[in-house]
Order: structure tokens, then sequence, then C-alpha cells
């Protein structure tokens, strides 16, 4: 018995150091991108600078997007963005040439389709899905990108928008997944992704709500990569994108040490969807950006809870959300004035 234990630990361990080997050679050998071309790609938060632009590069590669919004405006305006970019790539014009004479004309026609969902309530996500299943069929890539932050200290925050945090940017993941999970396992083949944060990896002061919902988030995508593992279906694939602070507004005034910000400023939303698009179509289980994010999250679980206070202080980490936070309350102040409250 002994020694059948002994035998499988070292063939764990072999295992093991040949899944760091292979890790460790994509990251030197960048592997072949997958085509998802004619496939049904669904994304949450598509009127958002990120949302938009996933489905832009989606539509670059031809697959099918169905886009979900709470503002039936700004989804639109992705809509036209992503119909622009199908007219452009089956234009003939557009095409390098000819073969023998005659245009290559595309298989298939991609499409998109917009709905208005509030994906922070579950009726409105099932019924929603149910409608995108007749309406285009079922969905091959659910990209979980919908987010939202509330910008107020824990104390001075009302429990509503609390709330509001955590289905958006974590219960919602469940109710999507929950609609077009079946489907996958039964055909052995979907990709689910969620677009979380560095602050779901190590926290700050001040947006305690946000790192708890993303911390959230992390959790299930985690729970559910194993699950599927243990289910043995190995056409579905899962990634998990975990930027640092990206400039899309949303965190506007946000800084940290002025001597260390040139070397960590926010990232530019085209380089952090361009980053997570290759870790997409290579299936990579989890993307990190930049690459100190993975260093920061490895040195936060072997520090001391002092150590890393004292990291977060040199870099101004600590109380980096403290000026966003005080032009959201100055925001909120003016609004009120004007609205004579």
């Amino acid at each position: 018995m002994m020694v059948n234990i002994a035998v499988e630990f070292f063939v764990v361990i072999l295992k093991v150091l040949w899944a760091i080997v292979v890790a460790g050679l994509k990251w030197l050998i960048r592997p072949k991108e997958k085509s998802v071309a004619g496939q049904v790609c669904l994304i949450t938060g598509a009127g958002g600078e990120l949302g938009r632009l996933f489905a832009k590069e989606f539509a670059r590669r031809r697959a099918t997007l169905v886009l979900w919004d709470i503002n039936s405006h700004s989804n639109e305006e992705t809509a036209e963005m992503v119909r622009q970019i199908y007219r452009e790539e089956d234009n003939p014009m557009s095409k390098e040439g000819a073969v023998d004479g005659v245009e290559e004309v595309p298989p298939f026609q991609p499409q998109v389709y917009t709905y208005v969902v509030d994906v922070g309530k579950r009726e409105s996500v099932y019924s929603t899905a149910e409608k995108v299943r007749r309406e285009v069929g079922e969905v091959d890539l659910l990209i979980n990108n919908a987010g939202v932050v509330s910008g107020h200290h824990l104390l001075e925050c009302p429990d509503e928008l609390i709330e509001r945090t955590m289905v958006v940017n974590c219960h919602a993941h469940f109710w999507t997944t929950k609609a077009f999970l079946p489907k996958m396992l039964e055909m052995n083949h979907g990709h689910i992704v969620t677009v979380a944060s560095s602050l779901g990896l190590f926290s700050t002061a001040g947006v305690e709500d946000y790192c708890a919902s993303k911390f959230g988030a992390i959790g299930f995508h985690e729970s559910l990569s194993h699950e599927i593992k243990a289910s043995e279906k190995d056409g579905i694939k899962m990634t998990l994108v975990c930027p640092y602070l990206v400039d899309t507004g949303m965190f506007r005034g946000c800084r940290i040490r002025k001597e260390i910000e040139p070397f960590l400023p926010p990232l530019r939303p085209e380089f952090c969807v361009t980053q997570s698009m290759r870790a997409i179509l290579t299936d990579q289980p989890m993307i990190c950006t930049p690459r100190i994010v993975y260093m920061v999250n490895f040195m936060k679980s072997i520090l001391p809870f002092e150590a890393i206070v004292c990291m977060y202080r040199f870099l101004g980490a600590d109380k980096c959300m403290y000026p966003f936070l005080a032009q959201r309350k100055e925001a909120m102040n003016n609004n009120e004035a004007k609205n004579g409250i």
C-alpha cells in the first residue's frame, strides 16, 4: 500500500515539474491562437470601455457578438462600431486582392445582437439568456466583464451601494454561468472569461466592497475551474483576467507615490485588452498585467502582514484610493447642491 502511494506521489511530482516546464515554454514561445470565427461571444458590460474593446477584438476575428449592458445607448454605440468592423472586413477593397481574378467571399456573415440587461438581477439574466438562445443560438464564449465601484469609504457607503457592487461584480457571474454552462458541458465546448482585477488578489484601503467583490469573483472562477477539471470536460476553457488599475475613468484620481508612478502608471485599456485577448485565444488559465502583479501576489502570500504594510507605505499604495474617494465625494456634493438637496 505504502509503495503504491510512494509511486503515485513520485508520478505527481513529475507531472508538476512538467506543468511548470510547459508553462515556462509558453512564456518564451507564444502558442498559436485559436479561431473564434463563427462562434457566439457574449460580453457583459459591453457599453463600457473594456467591454467595447473586447467586442471590437472579437469582431475582427469574425465572431458573432451578443452585447449585454444596462445602458442601451452605450451598448448600441458599441454595436455600431462592431458593424463597421464587419463591413470593413467584408469590403473587397480591404482585402489583399483576388485569387485568380475571383474575390474571396466570406463563408458566413457574423452579426451583432444587443440586449438591455441588469446582470445584478438574476431574473433579468435568466430571461435574457433564454431570449439569446432563441434568437442567436448557444453561447460559445462568455466574457463576464460588467463591473461597478461605489467610491465611498466603508462607513460612509450606503448599504444599497455595497449590495449593488457585490451583485454586479460577483453574484452576476453565478447567474450568467448557470445560464450558459449546462449547454457547454453537454457539448464539451466553451470558454468562460472572468474579468476581475489585481484588487481581487491583494487589496488596499477605502474600497472594501470592490475588493471583496473581486476576491469573490476570483474565488468563484477558481472553484468553477476545478469543478470543470473534475468533470473531465477538457473542451471547456477558463481564463481569469487580473489587470492592475486600468485608465478607464472608473478610479479616476487614484494615485500612488509620485516617484513610483512613472514605473507603474495606470494601464492603457487597449494594452489590457490586447494582453487579455492573447490569453483567451491561447487558452491561458490566468493573465495578470503587468507581470509584476504575479510577483506582488506571491510576496503577499509569503510575507508577514506588517511587511506588506511597509511595502504599501513605501509605494504609496496604502492610501492610493483616497484622492479618488475624495473626488467622488466632491462630485456627489456638487450634484446635490445643483439639485437643491
